[in-house]
Order: C-alpha cells, then sequence, then structure tokens
C-alpha cells in the first residue's frame, strides 16, 4: 500500500493513498464521423443486389408444348438467369427438369408445361410450383 505524506500544521501523517480514476471522455464527433451517412448505405445495398434463386409461380397446363419442354417469360428466365434448363418443384415432393422455352407471350408469374406428363405425375392445372434454374 503506497503511503503519501501531508503536512498540516507542522505535523506529518501518513494517509494511504486513494487511486483516483480518470475517466476518458469519448468525443461523440469522433464516433459519428465512424458511421456513414445513410445515402452512401442505400448505394452500397443497390450495388450488390442479391439474385433471387428460386421463385413460386403457378404451373399451368398448355397442350402446344412437348413433355420435355416447359415455356417461360423472358423476364422470369432474367430474373432467375434461367437460359437452358429449368427445374420446377411441386408441393416439395416431385421435382421434373424441362428445356427452357422463352416466350414473349407467356406472362412474368406462369410455366406452361405439357399436361399429359403433369397428369402421370398428379400434378394439377393451376398448381403453385417453385421454379429455378437447373443445376447441371
Amino acid at each position: 500500500m503506497n503511503l503519501s505524506e501531508s503536512r498540516s500544521e507542522g505535523r506529518v501523517e501518513a494517509k494511504p493513498e486513494t487511486e483516483v480514476k480518470e475517466e476518458r471522455k469519448i468525443d461523440i464527433k469522433k464516433l459519428v464521423a465512424i458511421i456513414p451517412p445513410p445515402t452512401m448505405l442505400q448505394s452500397m445495398k443497390k450495388s450488390r443486389q442479391v439474385q433471387v434463386k428460386e421463385k413460386r409461380i403457378r404451373l399451368r397446363y398448355s397442350p402446344d408444348v412437348s413433355p420435355e419442354e416447359a415455356k417461360i417469360s423472358p423476364q422470369l428466365a432474367k430474373e432467375l438467369d434461367i437460359s437452358d434448363y429449368l427445374e420446377i418443384t411441386v408441393a416439395g415432393r416431385k421435382r421434373f427438369k424441362f428445356k427452357a422455352i422463352i416466350d414473349e407471350n407467356t406472362p412474368y408469374d406462369i410455366v406452361f408445361v405439357n399436361p399429359d406428363l403433369m397428369r402421370q405425375n398428379g400434378v394439377a392445372d393451376n398448381s403453385i410450383c417453385t421454379i429455378r434454374r437447373a443445376r447441371t
């Protein structure tokens, strides 16, 4: 224990030295300088947009489509990065792989497939399915 001497009226007394904790005040301006402005955060979000991997859409019957093919819209093909083959999953159980036919007349949220193939596999017209690019 450190002792400090205190002189009062000619006497020398030994007192324990009290520890003085110096509290440093943090400069708020320095902290705020680290945080980027909101416009910077928005531009960072836009620059690294997340590529959508799959989408839930309607599956419709179309007799003019062959059993190995599926018709999709160009916007949907671009969004999911589908160029040659696509994969359709119905109710999380039935999975099909088709050759992608990109058609301008196809609505964005619908994929057209062969009705005979779907009936054989127990998939009804106007079912909701998940579509994604097929893994090669």
